[in-house]
């Protein structure tokens, strides 16, 4: 397959983590590199990891290649943002201006260029406009919700508005075009809307931009309650096994709710890593956390670095994979050079080396399949 401005393969090297001195590079000379046994891992679990940068404006796609080699995909999105995956042949994603769900064409014995297991194409999109979405999750009847950050509210699409408010925590006074509290994960929970994370209790605009230390909150979406403050920029609750995780970003930290079912609920460190963490994903006694290197003073001068240079570290932009049973890090994937940022991870169950084709890419209107026999037409470079 040839690399081109809409798609782009990389075969990653393993190699040991790059010196903490950044080269001079453009999004385009990003590195990668990744630690000795994370594909045996994917292989072992059964899995590929998926993730997004609103940054380089990439989803990427790292799975294993027939030889036994990793493979990273990268396909050119709008603002890719949160990812919500349903089964191994389909996601939705929350992209720029649109919302949209991907699904895969291929039969399992079908193989784009001899290599490629799984290939998701943008099925059903939704166009919303720029509401900054953020997290995004399905409900029991199949509706994308997501986090709408300019109204500060969870929304739904609409078939004739760019969304429908479905709730809004009760500290904001009115749907007003205005991100006043930086509302930003959602954690579904048998297909509903169960938590939520904001910077801040604001209700003025950028009010939250002043609570970044200790504002954090996470609200309880059935009841309306705050559940857990005191946090410092909150991202990415999960449901884990009964449990609500979220990444406390400002701190580093991967950490439990403790108690929040009883509305009282406090935040329990678990994990420290070396990075403004945003994204999660669970498989298998495994947590996927996404790393990013603090930007510009939204995420600077905050207690992340001081633990960081009381761990004599740098900061990461990457992947680490934790060992829940044990505590840490277990695997890792890192990327160098001119991408610093990444927002969502989710693990695709199955697929072994998957791709998918952005809707701006040429090979989307040479990629045809049908029910009959999913064959492909055409192979898309």
């Amino acid at each position: 397959m040839v690399a081109h401005g809409h798609g782009r393969n990389r075969d990653v090297k393993q190699a040991a983590p790059p010196p903490t001195a950044q080269a001079e590079q453009t999004a385009t000379e990003a590195t990668f590199s990744l630690s000795d046994g994370l594909v045996r891992l994917l292989a072992r679990i059964g899995a590929s990891i998926v993730f997004t940068s609103y940054e380089s404006g990439l989803l990427y796609m790292l799975g294993r290649r027939p030889d036994g080699g990793a493979h990273l995909h990268q396909s050119v999105m709008a603002k890719p943002m949160g990812i919500c995956v349903e089964n191994e042949n389909a996601f939705t994603l929350s992209a720029g201006f649109q919302i949209m769900r991907l699904r895969n064409g291929l039969a399992p014995h079908e193989r784009v260029n001899n290599q490629f297991d799984a290939c998701y194409v943008a099925r059903e999109t939704h166009f919303t406009g720029q509401l900054d979405a953020h997290d995004i999750g399905i409900d029991g009847d199949g509706r994308p919700l997501f986090i709408n950050t300019r109204f500060n509210c969870l929304a739904t699409i609409d078939p004739c508005h760019s969304f429908r408010e479905v709730w809004r925590p009760p500290f904001i006074s009115a749907l007003v075009d205005e991100d006043r509290c930086h509302l930003n994960g959602l954690a579904m929970d048998k297909g509903e809307a169960a938590y939520v994370t904001a910077v801040s209790r604001s209700n003025t605009i950028d009010g939250w931009r002043d609570r970044r230390h200790d504002g954090g909150v996470v609200i309880d979406v059935r009841t309306g309650a705050v559940v857990c403050e005191g946090l410092s920029m909150p991202h990415s609750p999960r449901m884990h096994e009964g449990e609500l995780w979220l990444l406390n970003s400002g701190t580093g930290e991967l950490g439990v709710v403790e108690g929040a079912a009883s509305g009282k609920g406090t935040f329990v460190p678990r994990v420290f890593c070396p990075g403004f963490a945003r994204g999660l994903a669970f498989h298998q006694g495994l947590a996927f956390v996404g790393l990013s290197k603090p930007r510009y003073k939204r995420f600077e001068g905050l207690a992340l670095d001081q633990k960081l240079a009381d761990a004599d570290s740098e900061p990461w932009c990457g992947i680490h994979v934790i060992d829940l049973a044990k505590g840490r890090c277990a695997e890792w994937f890192r990327i160098d050079g001119g991408v610093r940022e990444l927002f969502d991870v989710a693990v695709l169950k199955g697929p072994a080396c998957p791709m998918s084709v952005g809707p701006g890419a040429p090979e989307i209107t040479q990629f045809i399949t049908h029910a009959a026999s999913t064959a492909i037409s055409t192979q898309p470079a």
